[in-house]
């Protein structure tokens, strides 16, 4: 039982009990509002995480939180056999959206999760085309379940749960003739990352993603976006797609989509989901709390006008950074897109991440040199201009 709440007796508590899987990083959070969070200690931080990338309205928004206690009173669950009134208004919602970004008509499929999302694009893939294999990018990042975890990178993820689903072959990122090589008449997909999140934050070219589509068409082949990371504003648009002018056959969303409620989605062209009735689906997916959530994080969004925000405070926050470098010559680059936000450095990140969570400010890695920067989409600029003394102090000179 939990008795006194610290930071050491709850860490203790949790590592005692569950599975070694997470690494801990010395704190237990226990309460949040804003870009605020504090521990079980009551020391306040500044979160530049978002939970990795989940809170984009913040901590405990009002709103939000009136949402999904509402729906909470009213109706917790509803399987897809029977129609909701939150979900049929989400599902309409994320259409539309999909319909301005691509000008074509799409279909949804709700679920809880990110990986979720990619094991359905998966067998929707191999269902529209009768192909069996999938392209992935190195050091992309797409899940860690069978199915995903067979397009992730890293080794060190995939070596002791082999063999996968596949086949998979892995393309160099950006890499255009690499990708042309790789895409067969047995290929039933291709998944990329329009920014690679746990990659680097790399972002793709403009020319590399027009060839990928040319390339996908050419070969009958589905171009699906994994926008679990970069989606729902994060970049400045609902689908960072959308700076590229690229219309993919399919997109999946997670992280923000519920303002930190789990839950995923895939939309696709019409024309692509082949899926027939019962070969997928989820017995919590679509739940009216989530949709409710959704529906809400949408509404607010708009009503914050958090896509511009996304837009300007990442530019201003990225111009400051850049200009950090000037002090820090361990800073190789600075790069992203709204506000996914990725310090390049020379030297590992680990000790810049330490460093600053002592100081009150909490940041993520990306690969071993990378420290990313997820904020909420409605952080005050005063909690980034502390963000970026903090990041003075602490980066290596």
């Amino acid at each position: 039982m939990v008795g006194n709440n610290t930071n050491s007796s709850l860490i203790t508590l949790e590592t005692s009990h569950e599975m070694a899987i997470y690494p801990k990083r010395g704190i237990a959070l226990v309460r949040g509002s804003g870009s605020h969070v504090w521990d079980a200690d009551n020391k306040q931080y500044i979160d530049l995480t978002s939970g990795i990338g989940i809170a984009i309205l913040g901590h405990a928004h009002p709103k939000l939180a009136e949402a999904i206690s509402h729906q909470a009173s009213t109706l917790l669950t509803c399987n897809e056999s029977f129609a909701n009134n939150e979900r049929a208004r989400l599902v309409e919602r994320l259409a539309a959206l999909w319909q301005s970004a691509t000008h074509s008509a799409g279909r949804v499929f709700l679920c809880n999760s990110g990986t979720e999302a990619i094991e359905a694009a998966m067998k929707m893939a191999r269902a529209k085309t009768g192909r069996k294999g999938f392209v992935a990018a190195m050091n992309a990042f797409h899940g860690r379940t069978m199915g995903s975890l067979s397009l992730t990178f890293k080794p060190k993820y995939r070596e002791r749960f082999e063999p996968l689903v596949g086949p998979v072959v892995r393309v160099r990122y950006n890499d255009i003739e690499s990708l042309r090589s790789a895409v067969t008449s047995d290929t039933a997909a291709v998944f990329l990352e329009v920014i690679q999140g746990e990659g680097g934050i790399r972002p793709a070219t403009a020319e590399y993603l027009r060839a990928a589509r040319e390339i996908c068409t050419a070969a009958g082949a589905l171009l699906i976006i994994d926008e679990i990371q970069t989606g729902c504003g994060r970049s400045g648009k609902f689908f960072a797609f959308e700076h590229f002018n690229l219309s993919p056959d399919a997109v999946t969303l997670a992280k923000g989509l519920g303002g930190g409620v789990p839950i995923g989605a895939l939309i696709a062209r019409e024309e692509v989901c082949a899926l027939k009735p019962l070969e997928h689906g989820s017995t919590f997916g679509g739940n009216p709390l989530a949709c409710a959530a959704a529906n809400a994080t949408l509404d607010i969004m708009a009503d914050e006008t958090l896509l511009a925000r996304a837009t300007a405070e990442g530019e201003w926050l990225m111009g400051q950074l850049r200009a950090l470098s000037s002090r820090h010559p361990c800073i190789s680059e600075v790069r992203g897109k709204g506000l996914m936000i990725g310090i390049e450095l020379k030297v590992e990140s680990k000790p810049t991440l330490q460093a600053a969570q002592a100081k009150g400010l909490l940041v993520l890695a990306s690969g071993e040199t990378v420290v990313r920067l997820l904020p909420p989409l409605n952080t005050p600029r005063a909690d980034f201009e502390q963000a970026l003394k903090i990041l003075d102090e602490v980066l290596p000179s």
